[in-house]
């Protein structure tokens, strides 16, 4: 029955829209075309009455048209005098009359100028003069009306177009709209984002499971007195999830979203944000309960104050106070739910991160190698990956990934596999897909070297992985490449340990493998070339934050220098004299001449197996760990490590 009634339906009559936006360009364009057409007729030149008198005494007038309630003259040469006039009309003969015009006098007396003209020209030149009233008003009408009925008609396609984009993509648009807050409101049925979807953050995706789970089941909280949190931050580096963890919540609470970002609050406009704000919570409390997801919340929510002296925002500070009052001010805000993620929770306002109004700072960090697993498996869904691919040995090879480098490696992958003509995505391709990703486009064939510094490339890289793998503090080394990617001529990959501490054995063991570079040029040409910039840069960072930050040096003691709340940017005068100042500098040039001794002492003591693995280099261009350990040996790891594997073995046995 129910497929009779849809039969006996009549169909849709189609809806004509008209768009006023073509309307209104056709008629721009028309009365641009009309006022350079002249109004529609011929494009007479301007002439003196005495050159008018000349030019009829010559014989050279056919026709006059003279209009008495204008006071004006349109007048008609013959065709064969047209050539000589040809210069007043810029070399081109016009074909179309009449050719001049002139304007007289008001006491002009046309019947008796043209008679005495007339008398004096034989019968076969005399002149044909038309004289008549001009009735037609709309040529005069539109002389005075198309200028400005032109710049009404583009003021008002001006004014649409800041109307609709005023008043931003989720609200009814206008100039007058500005204050209505532009949250948008997400459909449910278009949210097909779960929190299965989301990989790893184990410790993240509980706690917003929980808000939710509160939202589905109040009585279960509720009954021992316990009362929701009123807003939750989410804080981590960039693509570690976020964002995909606020879609998740859209998608799994059966209650309104509202999505914004903290841009959209900030405008040119006096008093806007504020009223922003203001809009949206109204419309979060009608909908209560609810959850409100402010994206990038340090756009608005930046520490007050940290501008003063310089260039003062107070546009955003309004608007941050009408947030803090909304969230939790004198009028009560029970039913929304206020979840925000930002990377620089440092500089937002102490009294945004107070307990109220964000209960709950959740950290949202870098996914480790189990969490790397499960991410690679998410984003592994629609590729056609080799049956031998895996997923657990690229979880390994990929410390430090967030998950949008994750899934960008398995898109470059998929790409590199489609690019080759294979029919499956193997182990290869996420490996090349890697190197992109971290190294950059390889730019083998573009890149023109000669010999000399092809060989140089190979023992500066060189020099890093001999480095890297006798001492026992340093990543290990994967892979060293000559072959040039982004703006490197060539690239040494390591395999970083995961590690949430680090040793100053460590950090000395890093610098060292940084200086490596530097020291093989030293070996090979004896002066150093512009390649060990990057090297110098990151070993620099490392000296100075060991004696400024990490309380690693004995002159200037357990004292850390460093700014976690950025507030110290602002400051005029550093923290610090100027004597400390300068034993902070001798102490990092300490550091970093011992680094490099250490550096010299171990390319000299192992030349032989240096200059191997440089020419290898050069012959391959390509060498993995493999190559290393069967010229250099096993990696040299630390003690502590050893010791932890020989018990181990003790105790399998």
């Amino acid at each position: 029955m129910a497929k009779k009634d849809n039969d006996n339906k009549e169909p849709k009559q189609k809806v004509i829209r008209i768009n006023f936006t073509w309307i209104i360009y056709v008629l721009l364009l028309g009365g641009i075309l009309w006022l350079m057409s002249g109004y529609g007729s011929a494009n007479p030149q301007k002439v003196e009455w005495a050159e008018v008198k000349s030019m009829i005494q010559a014989g050279d007038v056919k026709e006059i048209r003279y209009i008495r309630n204008d006071f004006r003259g349109e007048m008609t040469v013959w065709p064969e005098r047209l050539d000589k006039y040809k210069d007043k009309f810029g070399g081109a003969v016009p074909a179309k009359s009449p050719h001049f015009i002139f304007l007289v006098s008001t006491k002009f007396d046309a019947e008796t100028e043209f008679g005495a003209l007339n008398e004096a020209l034989p019968a076969d030149r005399q002149v044909k003069v038309v004289m008549e009233n001009d009735e037609k008003v709309w040529p005069q009408v539109l002389e005075w009306l198309i200028f400005p009925l032109l710049l009404i008609l583009m003021w008002v396609w001006m004014f649409r177009g800041m109307n609709r984009n005023m008043g931003g993509p989720g609200g009814p648009g206008g100039i007058f709209n500005t204050g209505k807050s532009t949250g948008k409101l997400a459909d449910k049925n278009q949210v097909n984002v779960t929190f299965k979807d989301v990989a790893g953050l184990y410790g993240a995706k509980e706690e917003v499971m929980e808000i939710v789970d509160f939202l589905k089941n109040p009585k279960k909280y509720t009954a021992l007195g316990a009362k929701i949190p009123k807003g939750a931050l989410l804080v981590g580096p960039p693509g570690t999830g976020k964002t995909l963890l606020a879609k998740a919540v859209a998608g799994e609470a059966n209650v309104p979203f509202f999505s914004i970002s903290g841009s959209d609050f900030v405008e040119m406009f006096v008093g806007v944000g504020a009223s922003r704000v203001r809009d949206l919570f109204r419309q979060a409390k009608e909908k209560a309960p609810c959850i409100v997801f402010i994206d990038e919340i340090d756009a608005v929510g930046r520490a007050r104050g940290k501008n003063a002296g310089w260039s003062s925002n107070d546009e955003r500070e309004n608007t941050l106070n009408q947030l803090l009052t909304e969230m939790d001010g004198f009028g009560t805000n029970s039913g929304v739910i206020i979840i925000a993620a930002t990377n620089r929770a440092d500089i937002l306002d102490k009294a945004l991160m107070r307990a109220g109004r964000f209960d709950r700072q959740i950290h949202v960090e870098l996914p480790e190698l189990n969490e790397r697993e499960e991410i690679f498996k998410v984003h592994l869904n629609g590729i056609k990956v080799a049956p031998d691919f895996d997923v657990k040995l690229m979880a390994q090879h990929t410390p430090g990934f967030s998950g949008a480098d994750i899934a960008n490696i398995c898109n470059e992958a998929a790409l590199t596999a489609a690019r080759k003509n294979k029919k499956e995505v193997n182990t290869e391709d996420f490996m090349e897909a890697v190197d992109r990703v971290v190294g950059g486009l390889e730019r083998k064939k573009n890149t023109l070297m000669s010999p000399s510094e092809k060989r140089t490339v190979a023992y500066h890289e060189a020099g890093h992985a001999v480095v890297g793998w006798l001492l026992p503090y340093a990543d290990p080394v994967l892979k060293v490449s000559i072959i040039p990617r982004g703006s490197a001529l060539g690239l040494t990959w390591n395999l970083p340990v995961e590690r949430k501490n680090w040793s100053r054995s460590y950090m000395m063991d890093t610098m060292c493998g940084l200086m490596g570079g530097r020291a093989a040029e030293m070996i090979l040409n004896g002066e150093p070339t512009t390649g060990a910039m990057n090297d110098f840069e990151r070993l620099t960072g490392i000296a100075y934050a060991m004696v400024q930050y990490y309380g690693m040096s004995e002159k200037i003691g357990p004292m850390s220098f460093y700014d976690s709340s950025g507030a110290r940017g602002y400051d005029l005068v550093k923290p610090y004299s100027e004597k400390t100042a300068q034993l902070m500098d001798e102490e990092a040039r300490r550091i970093i001449d011992e680094v490099t001794q250490r550096t010299n002492a171990i390319l000299s003591a192992h030349d032989k197996e240096f200059r191997e693995i440089a020419e290898l280099l050069l012959d391959k261009e390509v060498i993995m760990a493999d190559d290393l350990e069967r010229i250099l040996g096993p990696k040299v790891r630390p003690a502590d490590e050893q010791t932890a594997e020989v018990d181990n073995t003790q105790s399998d046995e």
